[in-house]
């Protein structure tokens, strides 16, 4: 019997990678640093799951060491330049996010996160896009910061379902990315992929089903056949 969803958040909810970029590059740039990640190098470092990972590997990259160089604070200013960023505009739920939540909630179904970003970055999101805090969306949050090891580790999974108190055959994982997929599937969780603008034509091998926007489902009913 299915009784949660557990979301990933950047790429499965909103598209919000290149907002994440700019973040990344405005503080690059007001740190005197001279760096500019392209959609190039973003999509190459996205490979890397969590930013303070990627600042580490593109200073690696670049014949540095990441020892050098204050990491955590770096990426606190450019989680702050993030939220300062969400907060400006209107970024909208993918298509299908809004109708499959509240078809959940309707059925009283359990919602979770579970993703390799901060809170403030969830909290963000759900600000903009609901106006509510996100614990009154999500009861159940499980972030990058409170794991030792991120995706594509089961660890940010198995804290979710450790949290709804449920056993993964219980639950379902939403996921836009092949690392996402590859750390839900290691949870021992059913995953439903849909690619984002940053993860169309990587590896989805192991994904219950793989669908262009979440519209494409069928709702929750379809989603129940899934793991029955």
């Amino acid at each position: 019997m299915l009784e949660a969803l557990i979301f990933d958040v950047d790429g499965t909810l909103a598209e919000t990678e290149e907002l994440h970029r700019q973040a990344f590059n405005e503080t690059f740039a007001s740190h005197g640093l001279g760096w500019c990640w392209t959609r190039d190098d973003y999509h190459r470092l996205l490979t890397t799951t969590g930013g303070k990972e990627r600042i580490a590997r593109y200073v690696t990259e670049m014949g540095g060491s990441p020892s050098d160089l204050d990491i955590p604070a770096l990426h606190f200013a450019k989680t702050a330049r993030y939220t300062d960023l969400m907060a400006q505009g209107n970024l909208p739920l993918r298509a299908g996010v809004q109708a499959l939540i509240d078809e959940a909630r309707a059925a009283d179904l359990k919602l979770a996160i579970a993703t390799t970003t901060s809170r403030a970055n969830v909290e963000a999101l759900c600000l903009v896009t609901y106006g509510v805090a996100a614990d009154l969306l999500f009861p159940v949050i499980a972030s990058g910061d409170e794991v030792a090891a991120k995706k594509p580790a089961p660890d940010v999974y198995q804290l979710a379902l450790d949290r709804l108190g449920l056993p993964a055959a219980r639950a379902i994982a939403l996921e836009d990315s092949a690392n996402g997929l590859k750390s839900a599937r290691a949870a021992g969780l059913l995953c439903i992929v849909s690619p984002s603008a940053y993860t169309a034509g990587e590896d989805f091998s192991g994904a219950a089903i793989v669908v262009k926007d979440f519209t494409a489902l069928g709702g929750l009913d379809a989603i129940r056949r899934l793991i029955t």
